[in-house]
């Protein structure tokens, strides 16, 4: 059967647009409700210790004050003895607000203040007067490295004789570079807006990545049914990761709403926004050895990364260094220094976007070193095969990248001398890096029905953080289905619905896509074996010449309405649910995106600032869904990935072991001044191992690789090599 006039493919706008331009889009902190509270949370301001007394007289003279809540008075939670996990944990105990009065780091929740407006709660809870037992604490990884631990990741096995083959080479490289900690910050703050219902039940407006996380996180600490709690999430203004793991404002509104019967709101402010997960800081050690024709003999990465005391946060950090080129002497290791600091968190890109840096930075100063062009460096090593895994990849359009990347961006001009190019008092420097990501895909489900006016409606319990997965679902089940993508809804964010992943990793299309397209598929085939019922003539049609598209079935020379068809059947509707999980034939592949990024920058050679005037991003991801919604993703990835070379940085003051730069004001990120040039474009890439749809998901390849193209860049413009990221004006002029 054939496809007519497919929306696969097509840029769509978004289905969700307009209601987010006209403010009808609502957040989690944004639904009203008659009598609803307010929550106020209060944070510890030492980093190690113990809280000796919480004084609450003065806060509960407040007129509007309901209650205070800390871990004196707190509900019993039974479940806060007992182990227990969110879908993203991390390997330890996780982190139980208002357990103990022990504080583990600085920011910690100690109290919330409910009222019946916010700034009652608010004014309140700065009356609170906390006294502590102060205990040393240890915040900086530079100090700390003497005690790291071996990750609990999954870390690669050596191959080969890294030693032996690194000693040998031609060409060695031994560098390391280090990158900071930073935050998330999504415009949509973390909200939990907690609406009791008179049976008890709770209906739930959070600002997560995963309403189903959610929903069995609360049924394990509240040992609460499920079917007595649901958590919404139409609209998510952004995450990043940062909902992946329920934040701590959604238990403590839940207590509140338990405690008083009441229904409770609890936002958290921006400056405590930096008082949960974060990419962690990391100490990255890269060896690499080549032969005199620059092929790599021999590829060492020894990473080092922050985490908590009470869990041991791992991340993707290393891998890549074994997978993205071809060497046969691989040696990977991963450790972590536990510190008094809350747990990380996956960001964007978690793991490829920090390891990555230092990969393509090291490959870039053994270019230079071997008197190789960057660009032929990465050509002549180019990998068809996954040396961590032993598996050819299901598709690889990397070459691709790299020829099509540096055609648009005129690499063939850059003279390779360091400060050899210049305009006035501009030094002109251009960068390349590779880049990779995983292409996942999750078991999902989905559930499709169609009625007699020929109005498609499916559904599923992921979320839009923002990347389009209202649009792309609809282009999905409207190809699937044969119908037109107007006559198409798409439901999702409420816990109630056909199961799904969290959204992160890009597999949301992959995973969640997959389930929506079978779904719809299935819904066609019931169309078809109705019409035949209704029209036996059909019946004798071969199948190549039926199709659907446009809300009609094709047969031939003849059409028919899929309404009323539909309209003919038993309740006139048709109705199906579908779960599914990867192909088998993916086993026997390794599967990824892959990407090149070439970057110019122009360095001011008397006062060290730097400008990223252009930026080519060529990116091979499979089949594009919504070109339009893609390439948003990919443009916001460079934009995020030139915050990562040159301004992101959570900086701590470790006397005192606390974030100093904790608000959008002091926290750097790239603004529309900061912006050049952006070209990202993907080339073609036709894959049907890695899932039906042939789609790779395209939300974290944008940032991979970017950092280090900017970095690489600098280097070529000014001859000095900055190892530690970001790549701020300060560090050029030393």
């Amino acid at each position: 059967m054939n496809t007519f006039n497919a929306a696969v493919g097509q840029p769509l706008d978004r289905v969700d647009g307009v209601a987010k331009v006209t403010g009808k889009a609502r957040y989690a902190g944004e639904y009203p409700e008659d009598g609803l509270l307010f929550g106020s949370v209060v944070s510890s301001t030492i980093a190690k210790g113990r809280v000796l007394d919480i004084d609450t007289r003065e806060a509960l003279n407040v007129p509007g004050v309901v209650l205070i809540l800390d871990h004196r008075n707190r509900p019993r939670l039974s479940s806060y003895d007992d182990d227990y996990s969110d879908a993203d944990s991390a390997e330890g105990s996780a982190f139980r607000p208002l357990y103990n009065d022990r504080v583990l780091y600085s920011g910690q929740p100690l109290a919330l203040v409910v009222a019946q407006t916010l700034e009652m709660a608010r004014y309140a809870g700065s009356l609170l007067r906390i006294r502590y037992e102060e205990e040393p604490h240890q915040t900086d990884l530079d100090a700390a490295l003497d005690h790291a631990h071996k990750a609990p990741a999954e870390t690669p096995k050596p191959r080969g004789d890294f030693a032996r083959h690194f000693a040998d080479s031609a060409t060695q490289v031994d560098v390391t570079y280090t990158t900071p900690v930073e935050h998330h910050n999504p415009m949509e703050p973390h909200a939990s807006t907690v609406l009791y219902k008179p049976d008890g039940s709770l209906e739930i407006h959070d600002k997560t990545q995963g309403t189903q996380n959610c929903q069995d996180y609360l049924h394990k600490i509240f040992d609460l049914p499920k079917d007595k709690i649901r958590i919404l999430a139409a609209f998510v203004g952004g995450a990043f990761g940062s909902g992946l793991r329920p934040q701590y404002q959604l238990p403590l509104a839940v207590m509140a709403a338990l405690a008083l019967k009441r229904s409770v709101r609890v936002t958290l402010t921006r400056q405590q926004m930096f008082t949960f997960g974060y990419r962690p800081r990391t100490s990255q050690r890269l060896r690499l050895g080549a032969d005199a024709n620059g092929r790599l003999m021999a590829i060492g990465h020894d990473a080092i990364g922050q985490t908590s005391r009470f869990e041991d946060f791992t991340e993707h950090l290393v891998e890549w260094s074994g997978m993205l080129y071809r060497c046969n002497n691989v040696a990977l290791n991963y450790q972590l220094v536990p510190l008094d600091v809350y747990t990380p968190l996956d960001m964007r890109a978690p793991g490829a976007a920090s390891g990555v840096i230092a990969l393509e930075g090291a490959l870039d100063e053994l270019a230079c070193a071997a008197g190789i062009d960057p660009l032929q460096l990465r050509r002549v090593n180019f990998a068809d095969s996954n040396g961590n895994e032993g598996k050819p990849y299901s598709s690889k359009a990397l070459l691709a990248c790299y020829d099509q990347g540096a055609e648009r961006f005129g690499w063939s001009h850059r003279n390779p001398v360091p400060r050899s190019m210049r305009q006035g008092r501009e030094l002109i420097g251009w960068g390349v890096a590779g880049g990779v990501w995983e292409a996942m895909q999750m078991k999902a489900s989905a559930k499709a029905r169609i009625d007699a006016a020929g109005k498609l409606t499916v559904s599923s319990a992921t979320t839009d953080i923002g990347t389009g997965t209202y649009t792309v679902m609809t282009q999905i089940a409207a190809d699937a289905a044969g119908v037109m993508p107007q006559d198409v809804t798409f439901i999702l964010g409420d816990s109630s619905l056909p199961t799904a992943p969290l959204q992160g990793g890009s597999f949301t299309v992959s995973s969640v896509g997959s389930a929506v397209r079978q779904a719809c598929l299935i819904l066609r085939t019931q169309v078809l074996e109705a019409l035949r019922r209704l029209h036996p003539e059909v019946a004798d049609v071969p199948v190549e010449q039926i199709g659907f598209g446009d809300g009609f079935v094709h047969a031939g020379d003849q059409r028919f309405a899929i309404a009323e068809v539909v309209a003919h059947c038993e309740g006139g509707a048709l109705e199906v649910q579908v779960d599914a999980e990867p192909s088998t034939k993916r086993s026997g592949f390794a599967t990824a995106t892959h990407s090149a990024v070439f970057v110019e920058v122009r360095v001011d050679e008397d006062l060290g600032t730097i400008k990223v005037s252009r930026v080519v991003s060529a990116v091979a991801a499979g089949r594009v869904i919504n070109p339009k919604t893609a390439q948003n993703q990919l443009m916001g990835g460079v934009v995020w990935g030139l915050g990562m070379a040159l301004q992101e940085d959570t900086l701590s003051d470790h006397t005192l072991g606390r974030f100093m730069n904790h608000s959008l004001a002091e926290y750097h990120i790239p603004v529309h001044a900061d912006i050049g040039d952006i070209d990202a474009f993907f080339v073609e890439e036709e894959d049907d191992i890695v899932n039906d749809l042939g789609s790779k998901g395209v939300g974290e390849i944008g940032i991979v690789g970017v950092a280090a193209a900017v970095s690489n860049a600098v280097f070529h413009a000014t001859g000095k090599r900055v190892r530690d990221f970001p790549v701020t004006l300060d560090k050029l002029l030393q």
